[in-house]
C-alpha cells in the first residue's frame, strides 16, 4: 500500500465527486505547533497565541507557555508545558514528587507513589472557588499577572505530571474557560454529567503527554476541547 499524503486523502474524494455533481474544495482548520523542549506540542483549530519559552537551566527542562483566544479577543485557555530541553537525560529532574489527595479535586495517580515513577493528575473544574488558585499555585498566578493574562470566571484547573527514573519528564499546567469543556447544565442531572467531558479531556490530555516521552520526535497533540464551537458561539 503506497503512502498517501493528507493533502491526497483530501483532495480524492472531491476528484471523484466532480464525476457526478461538482465539489467544493474542502479545508482542514490549521493547527499551531510550536517546539517545547524536546517535545512537538501540536495544538487544536483555534486562535493560539505564542506566550514564550523559559529555561531551568539546572535541571534541563524548557517551558513553553501558549494562549487560546476567543472571538471578541478573551483568553479561553492557557496551557503550560515543560519537558526536558534536549533528549540528553540524567536521572530524575525534579524528585518523583506526590500526588496528594486533596478535598474537590479530582486525582489520579497510576504511579501510586512510585520512588521511581510519577504519573499524577490533577483536575479543579472550579478553579475559582475561594481564590483556591491563589491559594494553591501562586506562582502560576504570579506568572499570569506578569504576562497580563487573565481568563474570565468559571475555568478549570488542570495539573499533570510524568516523569521516569532516567529522567525523562513532562508537566503540563491549564486553565480553561468552563464552556469549551461543559455543556450548559439545566437539570439536576445535566449538572451531575456536565464535568465528564473534563475528566475525558484531562485523560486525554495525559495520555498525549504520556506517550510524548516516547517518541523520537516528542509529539505531544493536545485533543480538541469538547465544547469549542459551542463556546465561540457566544
Amino acid at each position: 500500500m503506497t503512502l498517501m499524503t493528507s493533502k491526497f486523502r483530501y483532495l480524492l474524494p472531491c476528484a471523484l465527486g466532480v464525476l457526478v455533481a461538482g465539489c467544493a474544495p474542502m479545508t482542514v482548520p490549521p493547527k499551531a505547533e510550536y517546539p517545547a523542549g524536546r517535545a512537538r506540542l501540536v495544538l487544536p483549530a483555534g486562535a493560539w497565541q505564542d506566550l514564550g519559552i523559559s529555561d531551568q537551566t539546572r535541571a534541563g527542562l524548557q517551558t513553553r507557555s501558549v494562549g487560546l483566544r476567543g472571538a471578541q479577543g478573551e483568553w479561553l485557555a492557557v496551557l503550560r508545558v515543560q519537558t526536558n530541553r534536549t533528549g540528553a537525560l540524567a536521572g530524575f529532574p525534579l524528585g518523583p514528587g506526590d500526588c496528594p489527595r486533596q478535598q474537590n479535586v479530582l486525582v489520579t495517580d497510576p504511579a501510586a507513589g512510585s520512588p521511581v515513577r510519577a504519573d499524577c493528575l490533577r483536575l479543579k473544574n472550579w478553579g475559582t472557588d475561594a481564590k483556591w488558585l491563589e491559594k494553591n499555585r501562586p506562582d502560576l498566578v504570579q506568572w499570569l499577572g506578569n504576562h497580563q493574562v487573565m481568563l474570565k470566571p468559571p475555568y478549570s484547573y488542570l495539573s499533570y505530571r510524568y516523569a521516569t527514573q532516567a529522567g525523562a519528564w513532562v508537566a503540563v499546567d491549564a486553565l480553561v474557560d468552563q464552556r469549551l469543556l461543559a455543556p450548559r447544565a439545566r437539570t439536576n442531572e445535566e449538572f451531575l454529567l456536565a464535568g465528564l467531558p473534563a475528566q475525558q479531556w484531562s485523560q486525554d490530555l495525559a495520555q498525549a503527554a504520556r506517550l510524548s516521552v516516547g517518541m523520537a520526535d516528542g509529539y505531544l497533540a493536545v485533543p480538541p476541547f469538547p465544547f469549542a464551537e459551542a463556546a465561540s458561539k457566544k
